[in-house]
């Protein structure tokens, strides 16, 4: 796909994961029937969709991505690896590291990644409408995101009038996929100064709302967040290979 770059945040210790990170990069945990490593899919994706210009911001166990993957000739795309820096904390900062040694340019739509998220979204349907707005970041969007915990609503006495288990949220939730033009990472850069840390979904999304230049996208398309432990354990092996079969 011409004129992007798809980076992947692979950095993060993934405490919410351990004790399997403290042996595992958590974009190395494997998954499926095929047990090939959540990253894997994510780089099938990307190539999938003709993005084969692939910066990984690498740190935590950088060395077990690196030795699989090496220069990613062996799955079609030509990878790169930044590792982050300690005063440059923060998925934004990550990505700014980048920008700052030259591996991602401003003249480039970057294709933002979160390392734990699995899905089978529409690249090129994202890419698409994020070029139609003429957009400055353009966030992944799902809706019915469903809420793991039960939901009480109270009177002032603390009497339950209304309670639901596992409720579906009825607004739209990020699902971590974004992207975002290398132009803006020139404001980033104002944003960042004084600061040792900065966040793409708490500060830069925020921070390009205001400026009128960020935009959803919604889909539609299977997405599962593989950062926690209980969400491991619970992801089907069967839909992974149901929904991601055509990667292979």
């Amino acid at each position: 796909m011409e004129g992007v770059r798809g980076v992947v945040l692979c950095g993060g210790p993934g405490k919410r994961l351990r004790p399997i990170t403290y042996y595992f990069q958590k974009t190395m945990v494997p998954i499926g029937r095929r047990q090939k490593p959540v990253l894997e899919y994510i780089v099938r994706l990307l190539r999938h969709h003709g993005i084969t210009k692939l910066t990984l911001l690498v740190d935590y166990k950088a060395e077990q991505i690196i030795n699989y993957f090496d220069d990613g000739s062996r799955f079609g795309v030509d990878i790169t690896y930044v590792y982050d820096e300690p005063g440059m904390k923060g998925t934004a900062g990550s990505v700014l590291n980048a920008y700052r040694k030259g591996a991602v340019g401003a003249d480039e739509t970057l294709l933002i990644y979160y390392g734990d998220i699995l899905s089978n979204i529409d690249l090129g349907g994202l890419i698409g409408y994020h070029r139609e707005k003429n957009a400055l970041i353009t966030v992944a969007l799902a809706l019915s995101f469903i809420i793991r915990v039960g939901v009480a609503q109270l009177e002032d006495d603390g009497r339950i009038v209304r309670f639901k288990e596992k409720p579906k949220l009825d607004k739209p939730v990020s699902i971590g996929i974004l992207a975002l033009e290398g132009r803006a990472l020139r404001d980033l850069e104002g944003l960042m100064e004084g600061r040792n840390e900065l966040d793409i979904m708490g500060d830069v999304v925020p921070y390009l709302a205001r400026a009128g230049g960020a935009y959803g996208y919604i889909t539609d398309a299977y997405w599962y967040d593989i950062g926690s432990i209980e969400a491991y354990e619970k992801l089907d092996a069967e839909a992974v290979d149901r929904y991601f079969s055509h990667l292979f």
